[in-house]
């Protein structure tokens, strides 16, 4: 196989595994090891979750009751707005990047990203970026208030005049998360077109591979849009230019664009690697191979076409023409048949199974179900006269929420439980576990599915007072804040004390078919004692053909650890 590593890692042989316990300083060091950068993508960004988390405790604090009488107002506003920001900036895209970096190399059978030192400088721009978002909450020039999308002309009010202000700070935070995600999008498709196994064929990846190969195909086409119009922005705000200012002949609306093309698409960057984990999920707790794996795999990278041209459903409200609302509604319909493809390949793939009610399993059916939900909302709100009914109404919160946290959260969770004996050898507690999936399905339900009828009611968004018509459906929604809140507590209970006391897992404790389950747990420095020729697909359930090249035991299910035997060199397929 030809070596297309650019960059040699700083580890050698013989050092300790990047997961164990006496190698934790590493995580705290410039690490080229694409293992210990996950993690730290992993651990960084629940710090983030745990304070945005906090931030929308606040919030529905704050709506129990309808009079605005917890927060001042523009304290309220700064606050809706980081949570937004920190949530999808700091938490879903670095710990979904964090999975993938530790994930995507050893399932491929490589070593190591294909450049390893842009792989650390795009994480150690992460917490630079989110550094910058929470200190501008804290400035005496006052925080940023335009909410996550920061549309102008609310994001270039700057009454005080300071160069340096919150808004400002918001601003250079986001591009600086952009440039961060364009390095990765370079380094991960990069590493899954050259540096594959030998007989690694396309086909023969896992879907998460799959998923994550669409997911930043995205970020390289769509979010150069969103960096590029952020800078603009900031330029309009701090050096008096008028891309986007009105009063200075500048197009407001031409900034929505820029934001929504990419920010849609951000969504499936987002939903796709969640998609990938329960395709992982489903076939080891159900013991079936994913039915329809080929068509499952292909339209994760339809999605990727497809959601390039559905932006201005989001833009319904703003003076769109009658042609481009039909246009784009037609085709956020239309995207809504790969990921049906998807559903039905889960359920299929499900049906029948010897199921296993494991942790990683509740959590992926949890999110599948809260991706139906989601999903019958979003075909609603592709339609036009509905859009324009419920925009700006918490219908819009309730279905991005079903999606952003009943979706992706929930998958999120899935592929910790699921790949954490990999990641350090250690199992967690399934009965932790298992708590911390009802706590969590619970609170979802009960904060998210009230915003529906409060958006149908009338009730608009960000607001901190309300008419207390809307009361009733305001508390359920707090109250299942707070548990969802509450429920991260075993969670974090779970992943430290078993992470440090718990029970050995073994190389390959769910039976499970996969390369990553080949190697040891955790994985030795440059992932496999010898490069693996892979021989059969990603899914071998009830199958005798083996995984890899000279498997003695090709009717076990469970590929064994220490059968590779790589006896030829050869280019990748």
């Amino acid at each position: 196989m030809t070596d297309l590593s650019i960059e040699a890692p700083d580890v050698v042989r013989g050092q300790p595994y990047p997961g164990a316990p006496d190698n934790w300083k590493r995580f705290f060091t410039f690490s080229t090891d694409h293992k210990v950068i996950g993690i730290q993508y992993i651990v960084t960004a629940f710090f983030f979750f745990l304070l945005a988390g906090l931030f929308a405790m606040v919030m529905r604090g704050e709506l129990i009751t309808p009079d605005a009488d917890l927060v001042d107002r523009t304290v309220y506003n700064a606050l809706f707005t980081l949570h937004g920001s920190i949530m999808i900036f700091f938490w879903t895209f670095p710990v979904l990047v964090g999975l993938g970096n530790y994930l995507v190399p050893i399932m491929i059978g490589a070593r190591d990203m294909a450049f390893p030192r842009l792989n650390a400088v795009s994480f150690w721009l992460i917490p630079i970026a989110g550094m910058l978002m929470l200190v501008s909450f804290l400035l005496p020039s006052g925080p940023a208030q335009s909410g996550w999308w920061s549309y102008p002309p609310m994001s270039l009010q700057n009454p005080t005049g300071d160069l340096i202000n919150g808004q400002a700070l918001w601003i250079l935070s986001v591009a600086i998360s952009g440039v961060s995600s364009i390095m990765g999008g370079v380094n991960f498709v990069t590493t899954i077109f050259k540096m594959r196994a030998p007989g690694m064929t396309l086909f023969r990846m896992p879907a998460f591979v799959w998923a994550v190969l669409a997911a930043q195909l995205i970020q390289l086409y769509a979010l150069p849009a969103l960096t590029g119009g952020a800078i603009m922005l900031l330029f309009d705000l701090t050096l008096g230019t008028s891309f986007f200012a009105p009063e200075r002949g500048g197009n407001p609306i031409l900034y929505q664009h820029f934001f929504w093309f990419y920010s849609h698409p951000a969504v499936y960057v987002m939903v796709l690697p969640a998609f990938g984990t329960f395709s992982e999920v489903l076939p080891v707790h159900a013991r079936k191979p994913l039915f329809g794996y080929r068509v499952v795999a292909a339209s994760s990278i339809a999605i990727t076409f497809i959601s390039g041209i559905v932006w201005v459903h989001h833009m319904f409200a703003s003076a769109t023409p009658a042609w481009m609302r039909m246009f784009f509604m037609v085709t956020t319909m239309l995207v809504a048949i790969p990921s049906g493809i998807k559903v039905f390949g889960w359920v299929a793939t499900i049906w029948g199974g010897k199921l296993r009610f494991t942790t990683p399993m509740l959590f992926a059916l949890g999110g599948i179900s809260n991706w139906l939900f989601a999903g019958i909302t979003g075909i609603f709100l592709g339609s036009a006269p509905i859009d324009i009914h419920v925009h700006n109404t918490y219908f819009i919160v309730g279905h991005f929420h079903y999606v952003l946290y009943g979706t992706i959260t929930f998958g999120i969770f899935a592929a910790l439980y699921h790949w954490f004996p990999k990641m350090t050898g250690r199992m967690y507690y399934e009965g932790l576990g298992k708590l911390h999936f009802v706590l969590t399905y619970l609170g979802t339900q009960a904060i998210f599915l009230p915003m529906h009828p409060l958006g149908l009611m009338g009730m608009p968004r960000r607001v901190a007072s309300y008419d207390p018509e809307f009361a009733f459906w305001n508390v359920i929604a707090s109250l299942g804040g707070f548990l969802l809140g509450v429920s991260i507590v075993p969670f974090i209970l779970n992943m430290v004390s078993a992470w440090i006391r718990g029970e050995k897992a073994g190389e390959n404790p769910w039976r499970a078919y996969g390369l990553e389950w080949l190697t040891t747990s955790p994985p030795s420095v440059e992932n496999f004692e010898e490069t693996p020729i892979v021989i059969a697909g990603p899914y071998g359930y009830g199958r005798t053909q083996p995984l890899v090249e000279n498997n003695p035991n090709p009717g076990i299910i469970q590929p064994m650890p220490g059968l590779i035997k790589a006896t030829v060199q050869e280019e990748v397929q």
